[in-house]
């Protein structure tokens, strides 16, 4: 090889180890942990290999409480007292107002209010709805933590959920699961329209927080439906969707009490076979099956058998919808029912009743 080839060949050696060198140096600086590249790469990394809802919980559990309920034997001469059950609830207001089930806290004649910070409280009982097993108390305090809100972000199935309470008083407990199912219900009145999660609610878990994962709350844990008694349902758990329990409590907080319309009737949907008895044009509408002799429908001449079309105008598709519409219309208030008696159609003036409240 001549003097000038080697010289080449040794000039390419040389230009290639110092290009390699900076391409080294200027990656080396990109990844450092202060750099834009470096951080997404670190939060890339941590992302598959950290997952944690630690951030999510610390925002929600201050503001999720113990409640105990405590019932004074007033029979025996020392008027002694003891708990009668423990429940979990959750601070929704620096006033201090917090969002219970109506099962926690019905038999109490006194409730302390547990903070994860360790003060203690009294509370008064705001108002209850058994319909919808849900409850407000409220205590005094200063500083008080308050659990963040979802209202317009409807949990959807899939998603990953944690609940927080105070199983079996052992202390505030964390568990988590998905979103099983949206909109059960039946299960109890037919006003719920309950989440279901298989994220454990066990005894004590009812009236806590069921979060999303950005420590958002989206329901409140109840125990008293489940399936398969207090063991659990085996992975079948409710939850009463937020935006129903936060309309509940700003009732609660004004009136205390919820004031439902009724109408006095039972109801189910059209089948064929019904459809074609009654002589009906399809099968929408709710078959009225029994009328309350003394009832807002009875006075009005609502009939076992007529078949109820629309509402205020409003086409009715279910029983759940004209239940809805009618626990909703302000006692007092007439409406207008559009019904099929006999396969002729009748317009029926109604005026709504109050619903009574049964706090057995």
């Amino acid at each position: 090889m001549t003097l000038k080839g080697t010289l080449a060949y040794l000039s390419k050696a040389v230009f290639f180890g110092l290009f390699m060198a900076g391409v080294f140096l200027l990656l080396n600086h990109l990844t450092q942990p202060d750099t834009k590249l470096g951080k997404f790469l670190n939060f890339s990394q941590e992302s598959r290999s950290d997952l944690s809802f630690a951030s999510a919980v610390r925002r929600a559990a201050p503001a999720v409480v113990n409640i105990y309920s405590l019932s004074i034997d007033r029979q025996r001469p020392l008027n002694s007292g003891s708990l009668q059950g423990l429940g979990s609830g959750v601070l929704m207001s620096k006033e201090g107002y917090i969002l219970t089930n109506y099962h926690v806290i019905k038999k109490a004649d006194e409730i302390v209010v547990a903070l994860q910070d360790g003060r203690k409280f009294t509370s008064e009982v705001v108002g209850s709805d058994p319909e919808t097993d849900l409850a407000v108390i409220k205590i005094e305090g200063d500083n008080l933590p308050v659990v963040p809100l979802s209202l317009n972000s409807p949990a959807q199935v899939g998603d990953v959920v944690l609940a927080i309470g105070n199983p079996y008083n052992l202390g505030q407990t964390i568990t988590q699961g998905i979103i099983s199912a949206t909109g059960r219900n039946g299960l109890s009145s037919g006003y719920q329209d309950f989440l279901q999660t298989d994220a454990a609610i066990n005894a004590g878990n009812s009236g806590g927080a069921l979060i999303n994962t950005r420590g958002s709350l989206i329901g409140i844990n109840t125990a008293a439906f489940q399936i398969g008694g207090e063991g659990g349902g085996h992975g079948i758990n409710f939850a009463i969707p937020i935006k129903l329990a936060h309309s509940i409590m700003g009732k609660l907080i004004k009136d205390g009490r919820v004031i439902r319309g009724a109408l006095g009737i039972s109801g189910e949907p059209v089948v064929p076979v019904m459809a074609q008895i009654l002589n009906l044009p399809d099968l929408r509408g709710v078959l009225v099956t029994g009328v309350d002799r003394n009832g807002p429908a009875a006075k009005a001449g609502l009939q076992p058998r007529d078949v109820i079309i629309q509402f205020n105008n409003e086409d009715v598709p279910s029983v759940e919808m004209l239940m809805d519409r009618i626990a909703e219309t302000k006692p007092g208030t007439e409406i207008n029912l559009t019904i099929i008696r006999k396969g002729e159609t009748l317009q029926l003036p109604v005026t709504i009743g109050e619903k009574p409240i049964n706090y057995n």
